[in-house]
């Protein structure tokens, strides 16, 4: 049996997953935390009263194998870190850490001999949508980035969109794409640049998270697209980071490193 702590639970995703981890039968949800639960108990959120809810991060001290993150971008760190010392061992979902800030997690989940999972994107179409881009890159050299998101979203680019460039910067070289003397006459208006590629970000009403890469070449072009149209197709992915997670040694960043 894992038991598992879903922090960031009162949001979109964070109920999904803790439906998800009460579904799963060798999984057991030990514990909830969200600021905005603070005062609260399990019976305020029709959870069961072996549920420990938290509101303060400080105040968590259930014993739990895995902390499942769904915050926001500028508590995670915090969060994960707490969550490591305590003896958890972290799946991330929230986008917006550094590269630092990862490398000092590596750091301090060796130090407790855990092992941990980052991962931008849990649904499985994102996850081909990346591997598929960077086979394309190879010959295809020119792409550009179109990520299409809620507008709730609280970060842009969205952390798919960024690993995704990473990915293909692998084999494609940096290189500044369109016109030589190219003018932006509405500033912004070419998106963020990422070595030259550019990375675009829409929010709109009605999506929930959707990718596209295009790429060209003379006379010919190529677009590989992903949607997630519900966040239940999250949870397959979450599912199996939280199990694969109990064997990992290190920090390992994108779900495509455990399938």
């Amino acid at each position: 049996m894992i038991k598992v702590v879903v922090a960031g639970f009162t949001g979109e995703m964070g109920q999904n997953t803790v439906k998800m981890v009460q579904n799963t039968s060798d999984f057991e949800l030990v514990g909830v935390f969200a600021p905005s639960a603070k005062g609260k108990s399990a019976a305020d959120y029709d959870l069961p009263e072996t549920t420990s809810v938290y509101g303060e991060l400080q105040a968590i001290d259930c014993e739990a194998d895995v902390w499942i993150d769904f915050t926001l971008p500028d508590f995670v760190y915090q969060n994960v870190a707490y969550a490591i010392e305590q003896g958890m061992r972290p799946v991330v979902g929230t986008t917006g850490l550094t590269a630092e800030q990862i490398t000092k997690l590596n750091e301090l989940i060796q130090t407790n001999g855990l092992g941990g999972l980052i991962a931008p994107n849990f649904g499985m179409s994102a996850v081909l949508l990346m591997k598929f881009a960077r086979e394309a890159a190879a010959y295809f050299p020119d792409a550009e980035i179109i990520e299409m998101h809620h507008p709730n979203k609280k970060d842009a680019p969205s952390g798919t969109a960024i690993k995704t460039a990473e990915m293909i910067s692998q084999v494609r070289q940096p290189h500044t794409q369109g016109a030589e003397q190219e003018k932006e006459t509405l500033p912004g208006s070419r998106g963020g640049d990422y070595e030259g590629m550019k990375i675009h970000s829409v929010r709109l009403p009605g999506y929930v998270a959707h990718e596209q890469v295009l790429f060209g070449a003379p006379g010919e072009a190529l677009t590989i697209r992903q949607d997630s149209f519900d966040r239940q197709s999250f949870m397959t992915g979450v599912r199996l980071a939280v199990k694969e997670v109990m064997n990992l040694t290190e920090l390992t960043v994108g779900l495509e490193n455990i399938l």
